[in-house]
């Protein structure tokens, strides 16, 4: 129904008065029929009303800087805007108006409900099922209460709320409430394992680290300084794991982080995101062993800012920006994995990786067709899957496609389709995955749209872009 315009300009025109982007692809080409709006003050420096208008903005917001009265009357009166182009950006917001009830009585509208058990049981599902299990060595979660009289906890994040007013900027909630790591722990421990705090030894230890919505972390108007955790952070993990035969880093972030220089004092890792008003309860269930960790890692962590490819030259061009605050996408094509692919670095952690309480075998893979001849052809990929380990859990099957005679430059390989699916101990499912054949094209520059080519496919299918377990051809006509 809506969609917002960037503050920035991209190849040289401000997102709110770019016909291309906006009228060309948006509105003519994927047939849009809702409104545009510009992020808070985003058209101020904008060049013109009729600019706005013709490429397609419908609303400024917070309140109007070109479209005021008399430049919109002025626009008309001198012909740079026709009537017709007006009426259709009134009309965008008129229907978007309707479609959420602002013309109907509110008696008549469904009155909805917030913060139900059942919305609560819901985001700490997402929260638990979001987490990634980055380390586990020695299988030392899940943490088996029976075995543990004490528990040591620390870390900047144990008791910290994220979910306040403008917290990290405009995209901050306020929730109903929020369960820190502390209270969670408290509450599932309590007369069953010791808590401790401070510099007393205990059977394990916890530390919550990670980032914040504060300037120069996971927020807004401002990047982040450094990869790393900050020093004191990584003080006192590596002080911590010193002191215990046994440690846990739950990292709270939104964003890749840097191990290198505590990754191998602690025996387990879990990046446990932001999980929203139910994350201590979430975390603690993951922590115990209540439910078992099938997140997948949605971005590469590299191990040094240099592998990313906005820093590997280390020139402005790319990152910040030259003294006309251009910013270069040198990298092309070569975004996220497909550049590790690429380069052959080695990250930190790849896309779509995550470790479970329990294991996982792979079957052989077979295809239900041989060939795709057009865009709207799918092919579906099956193949067997068994746990293998001893507790219920989750594997996230996931399909690649690499082109082998492709007549201009692509990635390595590049997801076409993937699937979560839950087995019981020494459960097996056959697990199917559908792959579009238009997921096969690439962007053709020169014609100025997607194109599928003919030709031979390979497809790869494992449990992250890393870890390529079996493969099958499949051609293009």
């Amino acid at each position: 129904w809506t969609l917002m315009t960037c503050y920035n300009m991209v190849n040289g025109v401000y997102g709110c008065e770019n016909e291309y982007l906006l009228r060309e692809t948006l509105f003519d080409r994927w047939g849009f029929e809702g409104m545009v709006m510009t992020d808070w003050f985003a058209s101020r420096n904008a060049e013109s009303t009729a600019r706005c208008l013709n490429a397609g903005l419908t609303l400024e917001m917070p309140w109007p800087a070109r479209y005021k009265a008399k430049p919109l009357q002025e626009a008309l009166d001198e012909g740079s805007v026709t009537d017709d182009t007006l009426d259709d950006r009134v009309r965008r917001n008129l229907r978007v108006m309707f479609q959420t009830g602002l013309f109907d009585e509110p008696d008549s509208l469904p009155q909805g409900s917030r913060n139900t058990p059942e919305h609560q049981e819901l985001v700490r599902r997402a929260a638990e099922e979001g987490m990634v299990l980055l380390k586990n060595e020695g299988n030392l979660l899940p943490l088996d209460m029976d075995r543990l009289n004490s528990i040591s906890l620390s870390g900047d994040n144990l008791k910290k709320k994220f979910g306040r007013l403008l917290y990290g900027g405009s995209s901050a909630v306020s929730p109903p409430y929020e369960v820190t790591p502390l209270q969670g722990m408290k509450e599932r421990c309590r007369g069953k394992v010791d808590l401790v705090r401070g510099n007393k030894p205990a059977d394990v230890a916890i530390i919550f680290a990670g980032l914040n919505h504060g300037r120069g972390g996971d927020s807004e108007s401002m990047d982040r300084e450094s990869l790393h955790l900050d020093h004191g952070q990584v003080r006192e993990i590596k002080e911590v794991a010193g002191e215990h035969l046994h440690t846990v880093v739950c990292l709270i972030a939104g964003s890749p982080i840097a191990m290198d220089e505590w990754i191998n004092d602690v025996e387990a890792v879990l990046m446990c995101w932001y999980g929203g008003m139910e994350a201590g309860h979430a975390i603690t269930n993951v922590l115990l062993g209540d439910v078992t960790p099938s997140g997948r890692l949605p971005l590469t962590f590299p191990r040094k800012l240099p592998d990313s490819p906005a820093h590997s030259t280390g020139s402005r061009r790319t990152y910040p920006g030259d003294k006309e605050k251009r910013v270069y996408y040198d990298e092309g094509i070569y975004v996220g994995y497909r550049w590790f692919d690429k380069k052959g670095i080695e990250p930190l952690f790849p896309f779509g990786f995550g470790l479970s309480y329990t294991q996982f075998e792979f079957g052989s893979i077979s295809l239900d067709r041989a060939s795709v001849s057009k865009p709207e052809d799918t092919v579906v990929a099956s193949l067997e899957v068994t746990n293998s380990g001893a507790r219920t859990g989750a594997e996230v099957v996931q399909v690649y496609a690499r082109d082998l005679d492709a007549s201009v430059d692509r990635p390595p390989k590049q997801l076409v389709g993937f699937e979560k699916v839950w087995l019981q101990p020494g459960e097996s499912t056959e697990v199917r995955i559908t792959i579009k054949a238009e997921d096969l094209a690439f962007y053709d520059e020169t014609a100025g749209k997607w194109k599928a080519e003919s030709g031979e496919f390979e497809l790869l299918v494992g449990k992250s872009s890393r870890e390529i377990l079996r493969e099958t051809g499949l051609s293009y006509e």
